[in-house]
This record gives structure tokens, C-alpha cells and sequence, in this order.
């Protein structure tokens, strides 16, 4: 039991943490290689140095090229390359455009993008307009008309672009997912999901460390407080939607055999980032006059053309403990993170939950028994390891990503109609159909094969 009790808490708490070092990392050395990529990183901040890290223990990988504004970074970049024991890539950082020299290179195949969210959009659409095979973190777009930026330079360019959404490979995540494969909880209906996280100790710093309290953000803090705490104060919105709904959407068959079509959103009041800065800083700190926009709990409810529903949450600005709340309910069971629960109508006690643990530990899925061991010290409990890798190994053989542009945009999505549709006191909002159609055709989720 004890195994078991494991595996969920791994898979569950795989949260926060962000790994500088991969110490625990085995050197990965694909059995059938299909050549070296050459990666060129833009954006070296925290997110882009555990990129770093994961690339740097791959055979089949080359770092040739690191962009990022801040020279502390470039200077600590390079150090994990000399300590890794590769050569030297190239380093462009002068000016907030630099990232364009490096895509210029043609020593570089493809890119990884770690940036600050309103450089994402602009950003990828430059990179696949030189024909650099994309990867960019989350959240992929800001606006609706981002969204459709990613989906017509993908068309009308042939370049690739992968959003690296990892929670998609998370172990319980993949257990699940291989539950719903084999039909386990009947025919879906309903699912809730989200992202529930502390965040005011990242939004929120004293110049000093990284993390670690204070009250600044904006031009007087440093890492994500220098930014993500701006749309806090300018935006009622969910702003980071991906890391619940991505799962969901593949479990769905979003935008192949399936699609999102309309969502309402609401808001609750926003006292939480008000509160931690009287905490911290004093009721007459400065930034205790700032009025928040964004609401502390937002709660959005979307529909899909299958018929289920999809209730997600951002909770990012009160005190709780870390949770995706995710649900997954179809006519012959549910499963429930919290609580680490399942229920199967006909296997289960009638009326009484199962732990999970013995139910995901029958479903673990293939790419972690094959791969697990290689996931150890990659980030966020080694789901970092199963993202990069899906990564490297489409742009190695030049095949559509598994989590490609057409999800970006429909996931991202939800910001910007969560934006509207709160604005409207709860007015229905439809969700753009980016596939233009193709999602009745287009085959179900396969971002799972492995071909290594």
C-alpha cells in the first residue's frame, strides 16, 4: 500500500518545485535515434533553465544558440553548458528583439520558448515564420486575435509549433487518461479541473531572492514578480488556463472528434493580493492602495459539441494547499484527485470510494514504465521529461507535435472570452471553432505514441 500511497502523492504534488539541477537525472540516449536536433532557448528565467537542464542530458540534443535579455542569466546558462560538457552555443541578449538573430541561425532546428506571457504569441509566429519547429510554454496567447495568429502562420507557414503544456504527462494524469482509453468510466459527461496555487510568494518580492515574500512587483522585483503581477492588477480573468484543461481536452478528444463550443465565467471579489501586502508591507505600504482587478476565485464552465461540461477554476491569490481539482465522471464512474478517489460502478463498494492508488497503479501507462527512471530530477516530478521529450522527438522526425497549434489556441482561449463574458455578468461565450472544421475529421489524440 505504501507503493501505492506514492505513486499518488509523486504524481499529485509534482506541483512547484522547478529543478536547477538535474542531479537525480539519468543521461537520456535514445535507443534508435533519428538524428541530433539543434535547439536554440529563448528566454533563460527559471522556466527556460530547467528547459536548459533537460536538453543538456539529452544525447540527441545540441544547444546551439541562448537568447535573454538579462546577462546574469546568459552568464549562469552558460555555465550549466561548461558543467554539462558541451560546446559553447551562442548568446543574444542586447536588446528585447535580439531573439530574432538567433532566429536567423541556421544552426539552429528548433526553438524553445520560456518567455514572459506577451511575448509568447509574437514570439512563436516569428519563429515559424523562419521555419524554427516551435515549442512554447504556457499559456500560448493573451487575446483572441493571438490565438488566431498561432493557427494561420502554422498554415500558412507548414512550421510546427507544440505547446508545451507538461501537466499532460503527468503519471496519475496518463493513468487516468489510459482508464478513459479503455473506457473504464463509461461514456464521459462531466469534468473539473484547474489551477489552484498559492501564487503570492511568487507574485510578489523583495529583490533579494526569487521567491521569498515581500510586497514589490513590476520594476522593482525580479523573476515572475517583475511580471505576472501586472495582470493581477490589470485583468479579471483566467489567465492560466492550460494546466487543468489541457488534460481534460485530451481526455475529451478536444479538436479531434470533439471541440469546445461556448463558456460563461465568473468572478469572486479580489481581496487576496490586498491582504498580503498589508501583511507583509503595512496598511501604508504604496502598494496597498492598489485596487486588483482580477477576482480571487474565477470559476468558467464550457460545453463541448459531445455534450459534457467542463468546470474550471483559477485560485491563485488566497492561502490553500496546491490542487488541479481534477474530475473525471462518465455514466459508469469518477475519478477525484483530491482525496485521491475513484468510484467504478460494479468494481467499487456501491456508495463508497476506492483509494486511487491501486486503480492508477493497474492503468500506469506505458511511457512511464518505459521512461520513469529517465523522468527523475527532469521538474515538476518528471512530467517535464515526457513534454521535452514528445518535443524532440516530433521535431526529429518532422511530425505534427502532439499538442499542436490548433490546442493552443482553443485552450488560451479561455482567457480572453473568460475576460469578456465576466465583463458581461456572466454572458455566454462562443468559443471559436480554430480548426475551421477539421476537428470532425481529425483522429484522436495520439500524442502518446512513442516511437523510440
Amino acid at each position: 500500500m505504501g507503493s501505492r500511497r506514492t505513486f499518488i502523492r509523486n504524481s499529485a504534488c509534482a506541483a512547484t518545485a522547478i529543478s536547477l539541477s538535474p542531479s537525480g537525472m539519468l543521461a537520456f540516449t535514445p535507443s534508435a535515434p533519428a538524428g541530433t536536433l539543434r535547439v536554440g532557448l529563448i528566454g533563460a528565467g527559471l522556466r527556460g533553465t530547467n528547459h536548459l537542464n533537460n536538453l543538456l542530458q539529452r544525447e540527441d540534443v545540441q544547444v546551439t544558440a541562448i537568447c535573454d535579455t538579462d546577462p546574469g542569466r546568459i552568464d549562469l546558462a552558460l555555465k550549466l553548458v561548461r558543467e554539462a560538457g558541451k560546446g559553447k552555443p551562442a548568446t543574444f541578449g542586447e536588446h528585447e528583439h535580439s531573439y530574432r538573430d538567433l532566429l536567423g541561425l541556421e544552426s539552429v532546428d528548433a526553438v524553445i520558448i520560456a518567455t514572459p506571457w506577451l511575448w509568447h504569441t509574437p514570439m512563436a509566429v516569428d519563429a515559424m515564420k523562419a521555419g524554427k519547429y516551435t515549442g512554447l510554454e504556457v499559456s500560448a496567447a493573451t487575446t483572441l486575435e493571438e490565438c488566431w495568429d498561432l493557427v494561420n502562420t502554422h498554415e500558412e507557414t507548414g512550421t510546427h509549433l507544440m505547446l508545451l503544456e507538461n501537466v499532460n504527462y503527468r503519471r496519475d494524469i496518463l493513468a487516468v487518461l489510459n482508464m478513459v482509453r479503455q473506457e473504464v468510466f463509461g461514456e464521459l459527461v462531466h469534468f473539473r479541473c484547474g489551477y489552484q496555487h498559492d501564487l503570492r510568494e511568487v507574485k510578489f518580492n523583495n529583490g533579494q531572492q526569487p521567491y521569498g515574500g515581500g510586497v514589490e512587483f513590476g520594476e522593482k522585483a525580479i523573476s515572475e514578480a517583475r511580471w505576472r503581477t501586472l495582470h493581477s492588477l490589470k485583468r479579471n480573468a483566467d489567465v492560466y488556463p492550460t494546466h487543468g484543461l489541457g488534460p481534460v481536452a485530451a481526455m475529451a478528444d478536444i479538436n479531434r472528434g470533439n471541440r469546445l463550443v461556448s463558456l460563461t465565467s465568473s468572478a469572486s471579489k479580489g481581496i487576496g493580493l490586498h491582504n498580503h501586502i498589508v501583511a507583509q508591507g503595512g496598511p501604508d505600504h504604496p502598494n496597498a492602495s492598489l485596487k486588483f482587478k482580477q477576482g480571487d476565485v474565477i470559476t468558467t464552465t464550457l460545453t463541448t459539441a459531445r455534450g459534457e461540461t467542463i468546470i474550471v477554476t483559477h485560485d491563485c491569490n488566497l492561502p490553500r494547499p496546491y490542487s488541479l481539482g481534477f474530475r473525471v465522471q462518465g455514466a459508469n464512474g469518477l475519478w477525484e484527485v483530491d482525496g485521491d478517489r475513484i468510484y467504478i460502478e460494479g468494481k467499487s463498494e456501491p456508495h463508497r470510494w476506492d483509494a486511487a492508488g491501486p486503480w492508477l497503479e493497474q492503468y500506469d501507462h506505458p511511457l512511464w514504465k518505459k521512461y520513469g527512471e529517465y523522468a527523475t530530477g527532469s521538474g515538476h516530478g518528471g512530467m517535464d521529461f515526457f513534454v521535452l521529450h514528445a518535443f524532440v522527438q516530433s521535431a526529429l522526425l518532422g511530425e505534427a507535435p502532439p499538442i499542436d497549434a490548433y490546442d493552443a489556441a482553443a485552450w488560451s482561449s479561455v482567457t480572453p472570452l473568460s475576460e469578456q463574458s465576466i465583463a458581461g455578468q456572466g454572458e455566454p461565450q462562443d468559443i471559436p471553432d480554430f480548426t475551421r472544421g477539421k476537428w470532425i475529421r481529425r483522429e484522436a489524440y495520439d500524442w502518446i505514441k512513442d516511437t523510440y
